[in-house]
């Protein structure tokens, strides 16, 4: 006999943006944002009976968005997603669990003359900062923060040798290469008891935020990279040592190629190993590095 084994919905690509205008100083912030809302609860008679009447609509999830946004902060990202999570699994008897993710877009205030524009800014990439909260009755808040689409590169100062080397292996090894990536990393905080513990640790958030994207970006920079691996288990391990609130740290690094050209068939000019300047980027296949670092028991 069939059954319903798990079931859930919302709106997706719910498109936020807020404006907070200080007229005293006459400067205004703006914030954007892609909302997701996802709802878990008694809901499976609309599934099996077509019993509407659990069915929070979608429309509803959207417009709760907005006036939420209106009435609350929405920065930091983490705090808004678990106000608007939390709102869910209040309000709603039969809705037991709530996952809210924002992805919040680049505004990055412009510079004028050297100095701050008041109200204008510009994309200046496609990075985000994410956050992914669920709000689950009777356990709390879980809440993981992200940030993605930092793409980065070093044109020396990483190597990949020692690798296993047997009859299906033609890479060659190398001792410096390009080294290039967009950084997904995330980071898991520990869970949080109710929405006013969250309140409290907002502070926290911006600057695990920032440390994390410097951490990252200064060990990409400088590390003599043995390989994507160490690499990304050295920015796990520094990031963990900021805030004792985290309980885990994760990336997802593809490997971007960057392969030499080989030129000697024109005139023997020269543009391999060291005589290399000219590239051919690549698109696919790519390599892909995966890790997870949680913090030793104790």
């Amino acid at each position: 006999m069939p059954h319903l084994a798990a079931a859930c919905y919302g709106k997706d690509n719910i498109r936020v943006y807020k404006v907070e205008k200080d007229a005293k100083a006459g400067v205004q912030t703006v914030t954007e944002m892609t909302v997701r809302v996802l709802l878990e609860g008694d809901i499976a008679t609309s599934y099996t009976e077509a019993d509407n009447s659990v069915i929070v609509p979608t429309d509803t999830m959207k417009q709760t968005t907005y006036i939420m946004a209106k009435l609350h902060p929405v920065n930091p990202p983490e705090l808004f997603a678990s106000i608007l999570a939390s709102h869910f699994t209040e309000t709603y008897a039969h809705i037991h669990c709530a996952h809210v993710k924002v992805i919040q877009h680049r505004w990055t205030r412009m510079q004028i003359d050297g100095e701050n524009h008041p109200h204008s800014f510009l994309r200046d990439g496609s990075e985000t900062r994410n956050a992914d909260v669920t709000s689950t009755e009777g356990h709390g808040i879980s809440i993981r923060s992200a940030i993605v689409g930092l793409l980065v590169l070093k044109s020396t100062g990483s190597a990949f040798h020692g690798f296993v080397q047997d009859e299906f292996t033609k890479l060659e090894p190398v001792s410096d290469r390009i080294l290039s990536t967009e950084v997904d990393c995330g980071w898991s905080w520990n869970v949080y008891s109710k929405l006013e513990d969250v309140q409290s640790a907002a502070s926290k958030f911006d600057r695990a935020w920032k440390a994390a994207r410097e951490i990252t970006m200064k060990i990409f920079a400088n590390d003599s990279s043995a390989s994507v691996q160490n690499t990304m288990y050295k920015m796990c391990d520094e990031i963990l040592a900021v805030e004792p609130a985290l309980e885990a740290v994760d990336y997802s690094l593809p490997n971007k190629h960057y392969f030499e050209i080989d030129m000697s068939w024109h005139k023997g000019l020269k543009n391999t190993g060291k005589d290399a300047e000219v590239y051919e980027p690549q698109s696919n296949p790519n390599g892909l590095i995966n890790c997870t670092v949680k913090r030793s028991a104790t």
